[in-house]
């Protein structure tokens, strides 16, 4: 079984711009308002593993990645849901995969992202007294919550210039 060619015919209408970047290594897009369908299907039916799920903003929206594995077949398959600014939503896949739960609350604090049906939307990482509706990994908060001063940066710097040159 071929998890591109299972997923690409399964879904053809929402999972597209398939990339093979390697024998090992799979990316598609997929409609946000369909990542439960097609993670339910990967990992109910096909066997996958949640490895993680991680986030990043660019000028598209926020973009939601979902690692998934098929060990047997040593294929990594990403599932690339982007969602847009500035109150990115998509629903949770927590009910149908129980490791996602904690990913996707350092993901609500650190980037602003409400997983719709998420069993318990509180508060992972950040300080109780942390303000609401400010995210650190957020663009727009980048120098506002440094995480070493710029007499820090410059010393890393200095350190690497010098590694440089040995």
């Amino acid at each position: 079984m071929d998890p591109v060619t299972t997923v690409q015919a399964k879904f053809p209408d929402c999972v597209r711009d398939i990339e093979e970047r390697s024998s090992s290594r799979v990316y598609a897009t997929v409609e946000p308002s369909r990542i439960i369908d097609v993670v339910r299907f990967m990992f109910e039916d096909l066997g996958a593993r949640l490895i993680i799920i991680t986030c990043l903003e660019s000028r598209a929206g926020m973009e939601i990645l979902h690692h998934l594995s098929f060990d047997s077949q040593g294929v990594i398959f990403t599932l690339r849901a982007v969602v847009p600014m500035p109150e990115p939503r998509i629903d949770s896949i927590s009910p149908i995969v129980d490791g996602a739960e904690y990913i996707e609350r350092e993901i609500m604090d650190l980037f602003g992202v409400e997983f719709v049906g998420h069993p318990n939307p509180v508060r992972f990482l950040l300080a109780d007294d942390w303000p609401e509706g400010v995210y650190p990994y957020r663009k727009e908060y980048k120098h506002m919550y440094p995480y070493r001063s710029e007499e820090e940066l410059e010393e890393a710097r200095e350190k690497v210039r010098r590694r440089g040159t040995k």
